[in-house]
């Protein structure tokens, strides 16, 4: 038995209709947030960071690779996970295609986690994936852009995520069968509390006379429109339809 609404085409165009003026002002909204992003003040990036990259020892300014705008997506692969997160792995499944035309336009689209280089290759050559991907362990850069918390700093109290100070020992042990605890941190071979050193989150650079500023973060679900795979359910007929993490890494679907 079908359990939704159904409709001649008339009553469907109506509706549609309906939307599409929705859809369209939200559009027109969307236009404007960005409009809104493009216009903080940049903030001068004065520390010198040490990144691992597959080039050597870089600067951040040396992961613009000679354009202007930078694009950072914080990847959650923390020094002691054995593989990368199962959800940052969703998201960073459409790099590779927007990597070129990124850098065509003179922008440069680079991942960064806590994870030594080396587990960073392994796991890039696991995944099929070639974009830049550089290595912030023994650096602050992480810590510095509120992806990565060390234990102390959370049992000590809050810590500032998204823009504010979130209380996160609530969270640090959790029910042992909550299924977020067995699909997340378990396939990172890790810890709940371990798995969650790091959280993810995407940061926007650029260079002007030498100079690099932070122009943009964002975080939690500040990063939904960089999950592709969200942007065809929500046009699908069910939509997302999940009550947990269903996804898994794209090598994984086909071994349950």
């Amino acid at each position: 038995m079908i359990d939704h609404k159904t409709g001649t085409r008339e009553e469907w165009l109506a509706a549609r209709l309906d939307l599409l003026r929705a859809e369209k002002e939200l559009t027109r909204r969307s236009d404007e947030l960005a409009r809104q992003r493009q216009d903080l003040p940049w903030v001068r990036v004065d520390k010198q960071y040490r990144l691992e990259t597959d080039e050597g020892a870089a600067s951040l300014a040396d992961l613009f690779q000679g354009r202007s705008q930078l694009l950072v997506y914080h990847f959650m692969f923390g020094p002691d996970y054995t593989a990368g997160c199962p959800s940052c792995s969703a998201i960073a499944d459409g790099f590779n295609g927007s990597v070129v035309h990124l850098a065509s336009h003179d922008v440069t689209l680079c991942a960064v986690s806590r994870a030594p280089l080396a587990k960073i290759r392994a796991y890039k050559s696991r995944m099929g994936w070639d974009f830049a991907w550089a290595s912030s362990f023994g650096s602050d850069f992480s810590y510095d852009f509120q992806t990565a918390h060390t234990p102390e700093q959370k049992q000590a109290g809050p810590v500032p995520y998204n823009f504010a100070d979130v209380d996160m020992r609530p969270e640090l042990d959790p029910s042992p069968d909550n299924p977020w605890v067995i699909g997340l941190a378990g396939s990172t071979g890790t810890d709940w509390a371990t798995y969650r050193q790091e959280s993810p989150g995407m940061s926007a650079f650029v260079c002007e006379d030498g100079v690099v500023y932070h122009t943009y973060s964002t975080y939690a679900r500040g990063l939904d429109g960089l999950w592709g795979m969200y942007q065809w359910l929500d046009r699908a007929p069910r939509g997302r339809n999940e009550t947990g993490p269903w996804w898994r890494r794209h090598d994984e679907y086909d071994s349950e």
